[in-house]
């Protein structure tokens, strides 16, 4: 059962194959497309220890994320020898450094007053972790509480999902259409075949696998 209980004993095991040891290329790829000013706040929701929250602070990016795990928030601050202030709060305990600034609470915990700042959103590996029975509620209870005009970045995976049981899990278009639109428009920036650079999905059953990555507007025509 995918519950807050899977992610913690992930983390706790080790069991982090979704963790990257370089920022994405898709990300690299496709954030200028946003256009954003530098000192922008970025929502990263299921930030766990991303590499990418670096590279984005690293394009003068101000980051909030938010991650269910204590050890996930420790390994991200410890890996950059930052000593985050802390806060407890309704969302969860608040840790604060430089440019960063973890929530260590669930993402079904915040709210449009966290979120207010939030001038973009970057979403990797969560759209992808959210079982089919719960995209739907995440995607309107998290994304909607996101400010009007916000923009983002959406990178999502798509295959047979019978052939494997996720996460991570296949998201196509029509479903985040589906779910986001007419709140957001919702443009296809860019897919590709990439089962032959992830042989461990082939190993997995896989015949097919395509990431995708979306451009999100919030409210804006």
């Amino acid at each position: 059962m995918m519950n807050d209980d899977f992610w913690l004993q992930a983390w706790r095991d080790g069991n982090i194959g979704f963790n990257q040891a370089h920022a994405s290329a898709s990300l690299l790829k496709h954030w200028p497309v946003l256009q954003l000013a530098k000192g922008t706040q970025v929502f990263v929701p299921l930030a766990g220890k991303s590499i990418d929250m670096a590279w984005l602070a690293g394009q003068g990016h101000r980051v909030l994320g938010v991650e269910l795990s204590p050890l996930a928030v420790a390994q991200f601050f410890d890996e950059r020898k930052l000593r985050p202030e802390q806060h407890a709060s309704r969302w969860g305990t608040r840790h604060v450094a430089g440019a960063f600034e973890l929530i260590c609470g669930n993402v079904f915990g915040l709210d449009p007053v966290v979120l207010a700042d939030c001038a973009a959103v970057y979403d990797r590996a969560a759209i992808v972790a959210q079982p089919p029975d719960q995209r739907q509620r995440y995607l309107a209870q998290v994304y909607g509480a996101l400010p009007n005009r916000c923009v983002g970045l959406m990178l999502a995976m798509e295959y047979p999902q019978r052939e494997m049981q996720g996460p991570p899990f296949s998201v196509d278009e029509a479903e985040v259409r589906r779910h986001l639109e007419p709140v957001w428009q919702v443009g296809l920036l860019e897919r590709n075949d990439i089962l032959a650079e992830e042989p461990h999905f082939a190993d997995r059953g896989l015949t097919r696998l395509s990431s995708a990555a979306y451009k999100l507007v919030r409210g804006v025509k």
